[in-house]
């Protein structure tokens, strides 16, 4: 099994066991109520279940949301109606159950090592970065079923190794797999999520997930539309302050500099029917105006972001703030 990490401080992953949440009885709310969560370590432990690809192979996987409402109640997984959209695009492939196993086209390889080297200085951009995974060809985590239902059932583990998540091995006796959440903000409130495909090769890395080209078929770049988007939107800062005890730390830069996670902004949560598991990403960098003016603050809502690009604080990596062309797979844990 592949568990090697090379001169690794992944971007979602905290090394440093930085949290903005030091209180365990906090009052949020776990919408992935198949989980079991702990809030001190910040991990999801999920059911695990068994499929075979169509070379034969066995692979296991956890499922985190339906497009289907009464589907989603009886898996205990999130209810996202806006996975129905990605039905006959790329970002998603037919499946069936049989005797209880998946059955799909396809499936990953975890065997390649995850290489994430930070910049010493700034962090981030990394001097060098690989995926730990790579989907085969055609393999998505979403899975359109035979009765039409869109499930997100990321695969973890399979002969060639262990999705890079995952803390320890999954137990095959007791069914679980116990996975590493990152912290963020939903209108001004915390959200944690987990990572598990990414559909760019040089972000997958920093994430932790599997290279998935495929998810980038789904529909809705930029757009939060749920009648035809299966997207939402993410924004990851690109320079954010740094330091570990800073209130205002917050990015990408920071995040490889081992201070924590990246602390993302969503903008939508499991309770409403705005809500994706496929987070558009929107890389925001504040502008050296922003900088210079001191607004140059920790974000925790999307709208706030967006308000400051109107207004010529923050842009992006195309010159203008706007959807970086890649999708995140993160279903959301809990959030308040």
């Amino acid at each position: 099994m592949k568990r090697i990490l090379v001169a690794v401080l992944a971007a979602t992953t905290s090394l440093a066991a930085v949290s903005t949440h030091a209180d365990a009885s906090d009052s949020r709310k776990q919408t992935l109520t198949s989980a079991v969560e702990d809030r001190v370590a910040n991990t999801a432990t999920l059911p695990i279940h068994q499929g075979i690809d169509a070379g034969g192979q066995s692979f296991w996987y956890v499922v985190t949301d339906s497009s289907n409402q009464k589907d989603a109640r009886s898996r205990g997984v999130n209810y996202s109606p806006k996975l129905a959209n990605a039905r006959g695009t790329s970002a998603v492939q037919s499946g069936s159950i049989i005797n209880g196993v998946l059955h799909v086209a396809a499936t990953v390889d975890f065997s390649p090592t995850r290489v994430v080297v930070p910049d010493p200085n700034i962090g981030f951009p990394p001097l060098a970065a690989s995926p730990g995974s790579i989907g085969e060809n055609g393999y998505t985590p979403l899975v359109a079923l035979s009765n039409g239902v869109v499930i997100n059932a990321p695969h973890i583990a399979n002969d060639t190794g262990l999705h890079d998540k995952l803390i320890g091995a999954p137990d095959l006796v007791g069914g679980t797999a116990t996975f590493k959440e990152t912290e963020g903000f939903y209108n001004d409130k915390e959200i944690y999520y987990v990572s598990f495909e990414v559909s760019n090769p040089d972000v997958a890395p920093l994430e932790g997930g599997t290279f998935a080209p495929a998810l980038n078929g789904a529909p809705g770049i930029g757009s939060n539309d749920p009648k035809t988007s299966a997207r939402s939107q993410i924004v990851p800062f690109v320079n954010g302050q740094t330091g570990i005890e800073n209130p205002n730390r917050q990015g990408l830069n920071s995040a490889l500099l081992g201070q924590g996670d990246p602390l993302n902004v969503t903008n939508s949560a499991p309770h409403n029917d705005k809500y994706s598991p496929l987070w558009d990403a929107h890389p925001a960098i504040w502008t050296e105006t922003a900088i210079a003016a001191g607004v140059r603050t920790r974000q925790m809502k999307f709208d706030d972001i967006r308000e400051l690009a109107d207004s010529g604080y923050i842009t992006g990596p195309g010159g203008t703030f706007g959807p970086g062309g890649f999708i995140v797979n993160c279903p959301v844990v809990s959030f308040g």
